[in-house]
Order: C-alpha cells, then sequence, then structure tokens
C-alpha cells in the first residue's frame, strides 16, 4: 500500500501529462501482480466498491477527536480522506502495512460493522500519505488527475501498443488483469474476446471552431442532427443484448426493454432518447430513467426508451469498422430494414450543397428542439478516442442569462482553499416581500485562475452565513452564465433546471438588482 500511496501523492502533484504517465508506467513494470492490476482498476474507474464510508468515518473519528475540531478542521482542509489522515493519531511503527491486494480482498462484500473495523487496524498501521490514500481509494474520490483512458494509456505503454487496443479489451477481462499484463510484457498472447459481448471504445467529435468551415471541402463530408441524449452502444449476440454508455458501463439494467427486441449478432451506435408516439422528448424525461437499479413497468411506459441509430460496428460476426462512413452507413440502412426493431430508428442525414447552406439550418437548430449538426468525413473509418479532421460538432449557440450569486462551496483537491462552486438565482415576485432570489443553478468552471481569486476574496468579504462547507453571500455580485437548454422540474425549487450551465462573464459592473427574473428563464423551456 505504501508504494501505491506515494503514486497517488505523487500523481497529485504532478501538473505534466507525460510526467503523469512515466510515474504510473513505472509502477505497473516495478509492481508484481496483483496488486498492479488493482492499481490499474482503481485509477481507471473500474473498482466500484459501494462502501457506506461516511458513518464508518463518523464512528472512528468520534473518540479520537472532539467532533466539532474535526468538523472545522474538514471544512478548512476541504477534503475528508486529507483531514481523517492528518488528525488520526501516530501508526504503528513497527507494524506491516496491508497490500494494496489485501485491503481489495477484505472490502469486497464488507457490512458496515466490518468496514468499520477494517479501516481501523489499517488506518493504524499505515502513515499519514498511506491514510489519505487509503481513505481515496474507499470513498472512490482519488481527484489525482489521472483519467481512465490516461492510465490505460500508460499500461498500453509497457508494450507499447495503441491505448485503443488495450480500451478493445477492457471489459472483455477483469481486474486485476492478469492476462493483459501477461501480453503487454510479452508472457502471453494477447487475450481473445470474440466470442464476448464487449464495449468497443467510441469515436469521437471535435467541436467546430470558428472559421473551421473554410478549410472544409464540403463534398466530402455529410451531416447529420446531433440530439440531446446519451450516447452509447447496444451489443447483441446469440439472443444476448448488452446496453453501454459512452465510457462502457454497462446499463443494460437500467433499460431492459432493448432485452424484449431481437437484434441479431450486431454491434450499433446511437442517441438514446425518450420517444413517446414518434415525437422525441426533452431530455429532463431522459434523466427520469437514468441511474436506476430497478425500473418498474409504470416508469417503462411513461418514459419509453429509444435509440436513434447513427452507426454500425459489427454485425454477422464482421468487424466494419474500417470500412468508410458511407460504406457503413449502407450497411446500417440495411440491417435496419432487415430487422425493422420497434425501439430504434435511424437518425436522419441532412442534405446540403454548401456550408453556407447548412449555416441556415444550423441557425434554426434551437427553435427546432434540435442541439445541433454532426459533421462527419465521408471516407472516415471508424476510430477510436477522438481522431482529428474526422467528425465535428457544430452544437447551437449557448443561451445565456444574468443570475446572482447566492452561495459558494470550497472545491476539492487543488481547489480545497478557495470558494469555487457557485450557486446562483433569479429573481421572483415574493409577494409582501417584493422580489426574492430562488436558486436556478450550479456551476464551478468557466472562469480562469485570476478570476477564481477575485471570486473567492469576494465571498470572504461579502458572507452572511455559514452552514458547514457552504457560505451564503449578500446579493451583490451578478454571474452572466451559459447553458445549453433549460427544462421544467419538479424536484427544484424554482420549477426549472438548466442543462451544462457554466459561468460565462463575471459582471462586477452591473447591480445585482437588474439580473434576470425567474419568468426569462421559463420562457427558454423548449416545447
Amino acid at each position: 500500500m505504501h508504494v501505491f500511496a506515494e503514486l497517488l501523492d505523487r500523481l497529485a502533484f504532478s501538473p505534466s501529462r507525460n510526467a503523469k504517465l512515466r510515474l504510473m508506467r513505472d509502477y505497473f513494470r516495478s509492481v508484481p501482480d496483483p496488486d498492479r492490476g488493482w492499481a490499474l482498476a482503481i485509477l481507471a474507474g473500474g473498482l466500484d466498491l459501494k462502501l457506506q464510508v461516511r458513518k464508518a468515518i463518523t464512528e472512528l473519528m468520534a473518540p479520537r477527536v472532539d467532533p466539532e475540531l474535526f468538523r472545522l478542521s474538514r471544512d478548512y482542509v476541504g477534503d475528508t480522506a486529507e483531514t481523517v489522515a492528518l488528525l488520526w493519531p501516530q501508526a504503528d511503527v513497527d507494524a506491516e502495512p496491508p497490500s494494496l491486494s489485501e485491503i481489495v480482498a477484505d472490502l469486497d462484500g464488507a457490512d458496515a460493522a466490518r468496514l468499520t473495523m477494517l479501516l481501523e487496524r489499517w488506518l493504524d498501521r499505515l502513515d499519514a500519505t498511506g491514510r489519505w490514500a487509503l481513505l481515496k481509494l474507499v470513498t472512490g474520490g482519488l481527484r489525482v488527475g489521472v483519467s481512465a483512458r490516461l492510465a490505460k494509456t500508460a499500461a498500453a505503454n509497457l508494450k507499447p501498443v495503441d491505448v485503443a487496443e488495450v480500451e478493445e479489451l477492457w471489459h472483455g477481462i477483469a481486474a486485476p488483469y492478469r492476462e493483459l499484463f501477461a501480453w503487454l510484457e510479452d508472457r502471453a498472447e494477447k487475450p481473445d474476446i470474440s466470442n464476448r459481448l464487449v464495449f468497443r471504445p467510441l469515436m469521437l467529435a471535435h467541436p467546430l471552431e470558428e472559421g473551421e468551415l473554410a478549410r472544409l471541402e464540403p463534398g466530402e463530408f455529410s451531416a447529420e442532427w446531433k440530439w440531446d441524449g446519451i450516447r452509447v452502444q447496444l451489443a447483441s449476440k446469440a439472443g444476448e443484448v448488452r446496453l453501454f454508455s459512452r465510457t462502457g458501463d454497462e446499463v443494460t439494467g437500467a433499460f431492459p426493454e432493448f432485452g424484449d427486441e431481437i437484434w441479431g449478432d450486431v454491434v450499433l451506435d446511437g442517441e438514446l432518447l425518450v420517444v413517446r408516439d414518434g415525437v422525441l422528448a426533452p431530455f429532463n424525461d431522459l434523466q427520469q430513467r437514468l441511474n436506476r437499479k430497478t425500473v418498474s413497468k409504470k416508469m417503462r411506459a411513461d418514459y419509453p426508451a429509444h435509440i436513434r441509430l447513427y452507426d454500425i460496428l459489427s454485425r454477422g460476426g464482421e468487424d466494419l469498422r474500417s470500412l468508410p462512413l458511407d460504406s457503413r452507413r449502407e450497411g446500417l440502412v440495411e440491417w435496419h430494414r432487415e430487422h425493422q426493431p420497434g425501439r430504434a430508428d435511424l437518425s436522419s442525414l441532412v442534405a446540403f450543397d454548401s456550408f453556407d447552406a447548412l449555416e441556415r439550418v444550423w441557425s434554426g437548430t434551437r427553435e427546432n428542439g434540435i442541439e445541433g449538426l454532426m459533421i462527419k468525413r465521408r471516407a472516415s473509418p471508424y476510430l477510436a478516442g477522438r481522431p482529428k479532421g474526422h467528425w465535428y460538432k457544430w452544437k447551437r449557440a449557448p443561451l445565456t442569462v444574468d443570475t446572482v450569486l447566492m452561495y459558494a462551496q470550497r472545491g476539492s483537491g487543488k481547489r480545497s482553499s478557495y470558494y469555487s462552486d457557485f450557486t446562483f438565482g433569479a429573481w421572483r415576485e415574493g409577494g409582501d416581500e417584493g422580489a426574492i432570489l430562488v436558486p436556478v443553478g450550479k456551476a464551478y468552471f468557466g472562469f480562469t485562475d485570476e478570476e477564481l481569486l477575485a471570486l473567492d476574496k469576494w465571498v470572504r468579504s461579502n458572507t452572511t452565513e455559514r452552514f458547514g462547507p457552504v457560505r451564503a453571500v449578500a446579493p451583490g455580485l451578478v454571474l452572466e452564465v451559459a447553458f445549453d437548454s433549460v427544462h421544467a422540474s419538479k424536484r427544484h425549487k424554482s420549477g426549472v433546471a438548466m442543462r451544462f450551465p457554466r459561468i460565462h462573464r463575471i459582471r462586477w459592473d452591473k447591480p445585482a438588482g437588474e439580473a434576470d427574473r425567474l419568468e426569462t428563464l421559463v420562457a427558454m423551456i423548449e416545447g
């Protein structure tokens, strides 16, 4: 565990991508199985322990630190793992620290009582860095600046091979990935996953930059609508159907209706939507179906899931990804005509003879309730990741409103000392009280490091109340917020929910009383 803790610590303080790659690659080279496999699973987000850690930590800290002191320390530090690691009594220097494999094995299936006992025993055997790493592991919040793809890239560098090859194998093998490391070290053949229903890494698009269309040739591209749903991949073989999210997480259980269809031997790429009687529902309706372990018949009937298909990756066991997009589109149309699935249709192509004509179509996407356009090179093979020059996403222009800062909360990791998470509101009539602010959204990005310092200083100077790590502030700072769309929501006091809100501009010059009203947001609700 000491070596893994040191790795996490060094990753957290290494801003360079290449430095992080070297650290992980060297770790994978020097640490034996199975510890390095469990480390890879943890770094890549493939180890979901689902532990009730908060109660265990509270029970462990109560007899060791005054509860109010712990609360104040946690508020100041901004990170539970770091606070506990620093406050925990000094470790027994003669005790043997647990290995990463021991920790993972003992945590498997641990109930609340056993979890508390295990954490106490391990915390006593670790130093401050080890305690911090252990708690980061069990809480699932590493925050060391490593994405799943970067961790897999570091493993791929052992051979080296393209990270796409590792991603191709990822969902066909299990942690601690002994067979993967054996192949990467030339001790065994590449794992054979040909008979398994696995996720194929998706091909992603680049945002269309200003002036980029002028450098492209219209005849080399096709266009289609960009739908506002969740990107998914459907894999079917021998009557078995599996549905994956864009990151490769299986979501089949949340959408069991797709198992009722006969798809054949195929892998399809598309957008998960809610469609009622042929009419596309708002994204907020799809959210009612997401992240559910069980789905009732009523939920299935009220929010019927549907896939709008973009691409076909495999059919009848034949890998089609090396074919050009136009050929894959022909194959997708043929497959759809043959199977006619009730819960899937084809994403329509948008005809255009020039990019000027296509821009006129794009300008009307918002009024038609569409998220934008996709522009794809006709000759493109299906390449994992985000290859340049092939696919572009042309999202509709964002909406903006002027809001008033209401609450601020300190961030985590490198932002744990700064107020960087901001809740903002719009004005609404409050009867005899006059206009009142109601929260309409929350954002934690869109500003520069310099602006973060200014915002943090303003929050500290204008705090009116404190609620643990949250500060309420006087209504004096206007934030211009950009967002993709707004939907009606019964879960929010304001009755609205923004999609992808971010701080577009800090309006130091604008009086809070001139910020937008809630009616302005309500009027933006589509449909």
